[in-house]
This record gives structure tokens, C-alpha cells and sequence, in this order.
């Protein structure tokens, strides 16, 4: 009795052991349970085990014909009319654009007839093409924590080889100011000079935090070799906002870079004479030089690329739900 008692719990444990086991095993290895057993994550083993099988629900869509079809074809009609109305809001800017380094300014334009009525704010740029304003030894020229506190910077090494004049250093330094435009516009109408604006062309960010209040130009273009523009000892860097935009550097060859602001109308049929200095010499290295006239609007200045995007990206979209529709029809799944 004793004996076949005691082989009887025996095989009970062996039974409920081998159970245990089995259980564990419909969920995950034996291993894995194990671990998880003694880690107290026991009450979400099945959830744990989902999430590291990858078996959570998800939205998994079935991308059946007639769905990407309707897809494009939805794309296709919302991407068309924006693009369409970012053209007509483009062709609504008035711009005039001429070159005027070759004889200064042309004969027949000298005398220029707006083309439309120009509401204000009418913005005056300067264009230069071949303009390499991003080479990397011009880029590097130049020193912003001097622009910032001035003398007190006394590390200008970067800024050669415009660091220093007769033994002084100059202040701005670097090839970037020493090659400052300085060509100058006036603008005619009717006898009557137009009041250019020439404030707040520049970044306020530029301002008020990358040139000093309390820093004045000094020792600027007092070398053998003079690059552009002067400045003004008497206004600090952060007021001189001809500096500011020209310090902003260029990523392309041919940029704008803002003159003024003309705040009153310009009429149909006015005519605008130019009164210009032509001092930037681009002649040595072929240079151009133009003078832009141009309203805005919405969107910012003459740009069709946006538009003509949305246009193409649209039309593409319709074209190719046709072809999946002719396909479907064809060869039906």
C-alpha cells in the first residue's frame, strides 16, 4: 500500500509537471514563460507576446483597383486648381527687370513706361548674375562675433586677407563687407523724385541679434584696394541695412537682394526715369547687372514653379488613374 501510494504521487507530480509544461507551451517556449514567470509579467504574457510577434491590430488596407484609382483621380482634381490659382496669383505680380551695366542704361529704355497699374508697396531689387557670392574662402571671410561686439573680438584671422588696414584691424572685416554694392538708384516721375523707403529691408532677426548696436564701422576701406561701398563711422552696423542684406550671402550664381521700397502707386503708362551711379565694377570677371521693379502678392514675388508643380503633379495623377482604369477594365482582377 505504502509503496504503490508512494509511487502514485510520484507520477502525479511527473503528470502535473509535464501538464504545466504542455500549457506553457501553447503560448510560447518554455524558455520564454520561464522567464517571464519570475519577471511579473505574467498577467500580460499574451499581450507581450502579440506586440513581440507583430500580431496587434493594424489597419492594413487592401489597395484594390477601384481604390487607387478613386485615389489619383481624387488628387489629380485638388492639385490641378491649386496650381492653377497659384498661376494667376503669380502672373497678377508687375515686374519690370532691366540690365543696365551695358552703356549704363539703354537708349530706348531710358525713358520706361510701366506696363500696369503698380499697387505699393513697390519693391526695388538689384540682380547680379555670375555672381559667385558662395565660394567657400569668400563664404568664410568674415567674423560674426566681431560684427556683434566690435573691437572687443580680437581673433580675426578668419577674416583674411580683408582682416586689417595699416596695422589697424577693420571693423566689419572680411571679403563679404569689403565687396559691398554700392550702386545707387533714384527714380523720376514727372519731374518729381520718388521717395525710395530703405528701411527695414533687411532680416529683423539680422538686426537685432547677429550686428551690435553699440558697433561702428572702423578703419573700413582705408587700404590701397578698395572692394565696394563705404560706411558710415557715425551709424552703428545695426542700423547700416545695405550691410545686412549683403552680409546674408547668396546660394546661387545669379540673386536679388533688396534696394527700397517705392510706397506710393505707380499708374499705367507713367513714365520712370532712372538716375543711377554705376560703381560696382563686375566688368573684370563678366558680371550682370539688373534693376527690378515688382509688386507681391499672397504668395511672395513672380514665381511659376509652384504653380506649374501642382499643375504637373495633378495632370500626372489623372493620367495615371486613366491607365489603371483601362487596365482594370481590360484585365479584371
Amino acid at each position: 500500500m505504502e509503496v504503490e501510494g508512494g509511487n502514485t504521487s510520484a507520477n502525479d507530480a511527473v503528470a502535473r509537471k509535464i501538464s504545466i509544461q504542455s500549457r506553457r507551451a501553447k503560448g510560447c517556449p518554455s524558455s520564454f514563460c520561464y522567464f517571464n514567470s519570475f519577471s511579473g509579467f505574467s498577467g500580460n504574457n499574451h499581450v507581450f507576446y502579440q506586440f513581440t510577434q507583430q500580431n496587434l491590430p493594424a489597419c492594413k488596407p487592401v489597395l484594390t483597383p477601384s481604390w487607387i484609382v478613386t485615389t489619383f483621380l481624387l488628387m489629380g482634381v485638388i492639385f490641378i486648381p491649386i496650381g492653377l490659382v497659384t498661376l494667376r496669383t503669380s502672373h497678377s505680380v508687375i515686374e519690370i527687370v532691366e540690365r543696365y551695366d551695358t552703356e549704363c542704361i539703354p537708349e530706348k529704355f531710358r525713358g520706361n513706361k510701366v506696363p500696369k497699374h503698380m499697387k505699393a508697396p513697390i519693391y526695388i531689387y538689384y540682380q547680379l548674375d555670375n555672381y559667385y557670392q558662395n565660394h567657400r574662402r569668400y563664404v568664410k571671410s568674415r567674423n560674426d562675433q566681431q560684427l556683434l561686439h566690435g573691437l572687443k573680438s580680437n581673433d580675426t584671422s578668419s577674416c583674411q586677407p580683408e582682416d586689417s588696414s595699416n596695422g589697424l584691424p577693420s571693423v566689419p572685416c572680411g571679403l563679404i563687407a569689403w565687396s559691398l554694392f554700392n550702386d545707387t538708384f533714384k527714380f523720376i516721375r514727372e519731374s518729381s523724385e520718388l521717395v525710395v523707403n530703405r528701411k527695414n529691408i533687411a532680416w529683423k532677426s539680422d538686426r537685432n541679434h547677429k550686428f551690435g548696436k553699440q558697433v561702428y564701422p572702423f578703419n573700413f576701406q582705408n587700404g590701397t584696394f578698395i572692394g565696394g561701398g563705404s560706411l558710415d563711422p557715425s551709424v552703428p552696423l545695426s542700423d547700416q541695412e545695405d550691410l545686412i542684406v549683403w552680409m546674408r550671402t547668396a546660394a546661387l550664381p545669379s540673386f536679388r537682394k533688396m534696394y527700397g521700397r517705392i510706397e506710393e502707386d505707380l499708374d499705367a503708362d507713367d513714365v520712370i526715369a532712372v538716375h543711377l551711379m554705376n560703381n560696382y565694377n563686375t566688368y573684370s570677371f563678366g558680371g550682370k547687372k539688373k534693376l527690378v521693379l515688382s509688386t507681391s502678392s499672397w504668395l511672395g514675388g513672380k514665381n511659376d514653379f509652384l504653380g506649374v508643380a501642382y499643375v504637373f503633379v495633378g495632370s500626372s495623377s489623372i493620367i495615371i488613374s486613366l491607365v489603371f482604369m483601362l487596365l482594370h477594365v481590360k484585365n479584371p482582377r
